[in-house]
């Protein structure tokens, strides 16, 4: 994934206004706010929130109290 820096600056979730921030394994921008995952193709961005993916449940999970 190569997307120009300077692009990634003025990019935003079209859902909730959030910045959005690269994951190059998953070739995607996720946004910072909502969790949406936008995919990108061949360096494109695809910020249709018909195309995005959902975030997934938490694999962290709650710490235990001890």
């Amino acid at each position: 994934m190569n997307l120009d820096p300077l692009l990634l600056e003025i990019l935003a979730c079209p859902d909730c206004r959030a910045a959005l921030r690269p994951d190059e394994a998953a070739s995607e921008l996720v946004c910072t706010g909502c969790g949406l995952a936008y995919p990108v193709r061949e360096d494109i961005p695809v910020l249709l929130i018909d195309e995005a993916r959902r975030p997934g449940p938490s694999t962290s999970g709650p710490e235990d109290g001890g």
